[in-house]
Formats: structure tokens, sequence, C-alpha cells
């Protein structure tokens, strides 16, 4: 019974995709964290220790839209949707507007906007080190999203720089992995790194079948 209901909502999903509120709505929905954060912040909501929950969250929330930017091509191709493109440059700001609103909790909260401390805790520290690779090669992808780029570099070239990304997904999970080592609280590490090495694996799969073609 759920099948067929599945199958005739598949071409109302794709016509949703090509909305013109369509892109709109994503939008606001990502940007809902942000907006609950700072909610929580002024109503003084974020516990105990508001610096660490801020700096966690931000955390947290630039992985999961890097899991769903990593998302956005296979289910394109599996679904046999090419709207769903349309939504992936958006979706790889985002990561980055929540990348930077991790370092500046970070820089703000734990290091008092200190530019000497962290050059110091950059080099002290292996995991904050792999974290600030992350938001340099992260950094690059953002400069270079736009459509001018892509004529300044080149169709391919633009597509091998693009292709760090999954560079930057094994950075972050290495990052995520060092910070809860210190409490043995592996279980979202794990559950992230399975998520991204599904995705990658099939980057590969993909890459490999083009190849004997």
């Amino acid at each position: 019974m759920q099948m067929p209901l599945m199958v005739r909502f598949l071409p109302d999903f794709k016509v949703m995709c090509r909305h013109p509120l369509a892109k709109p709505l994503v939008f606001v929905l990502a940007l809902w964290p942000f907006v609950h954060l700072v909610w929580a912040a002024a109503f003084d909501q974020l516990g105990a220790n508001p610096a660490e929950a801020l700096v966690r969250a931000t955390g947290d929330w630039s992985l999961r839209f890097l899991c769903v930017v990593l998302a956005v091509t296979p289910l394109r191709v599996l679904t046999g949707n090419p709207a769903l493109a349309r939504f992936r440059r958006m979706l790889g700001l985002l990561v980055y507007f929540y990348v930077v609103l991790h370092l500046l909790s970070y820089s703000g909260f734990d290091m008092a906007f200190d530019v000497t401390d962290i050059a110091k805790d950059i080099v002290k520290r292996p995991f904050i080190l792999v974290g600030f690779l992350a938001f340099v090669v992260l950094s690059a992808l953002a400069l270079t999203s736009f459509n001018r780029a892509i004529r300044i570099l080149g169709g391919q070239n633009w597509q091998r720089l693009h292709q760090t990304v999954y560079f930057v997904a094994g950075l972050a999970i290495v990052h995520f992995f060092w910070m809860r080592a210190g409490k043995n609280n592996f279980a979202e590490v794990i559950f992230y790194a399975v998520v991204l090495g599904i995705l990658l694996a099939w980057r590969m799969w993909r890459f490999l079948n083009k190849s004997r073609l």
C-alpha cells in the first residue's frame, strides 16, 4: 500500500523542487537552528555553560549541513530529480555560515578574540589545527562558489577545487573525534563517519563505473 503512495508523491516532489518558493523555504528552514540559538542565548536557555553550548551547537550544525550538501548529488541521481541541484550552492554557503559561527564562538567565548592566544592554541592543540585547516579550505570553496569563479578558473579546475569538500569532510570527522576523545564519547562521531563514508563510497563507485565506460 505504501509504495504506490510513494511513487505518486515523487512527481509532486519534483514539481515542488522547481517551485519559485522552494529555495526561500529551504533557506528559512536552514536558518532555524541559528534563530533558535539566538533565542536560547537571549533568554538564558543554553544551560550551565552557554559558551560551550554555542561552540558545540554551531559545530554540530556545520557537520549536519555538510552531510546534507554531500547528499544532494546522490539524491539527485537516485531519484532522477535534477532540480535538487539548484539547492546545492545555497546549502554549501550555509555550511560555511555555520562554520564561521563555530569559529567565532570559539574565538570569542574561549579565547576572547585574542589573536596571539588563538594562534598559539592552533599550534598547541591538533584538533584545533585540523578544524582551522577545514575552515581555510571551506573559505576557498565559498569564495569560488559563484559563476564568475567558474569562468575564471575554468570548469575542470573549478570542479577539482570543489571536490576537496570530501577532504573537508574528513578533517571535520577528525576534528570531531579528537574533541570527543577526551570524554570517551564516540557515538555521534561514528554516526557521522558512517554517513560521510557512505556518501564518499557512492561517489567513488560512480567515478569507477564512469571510468570503465
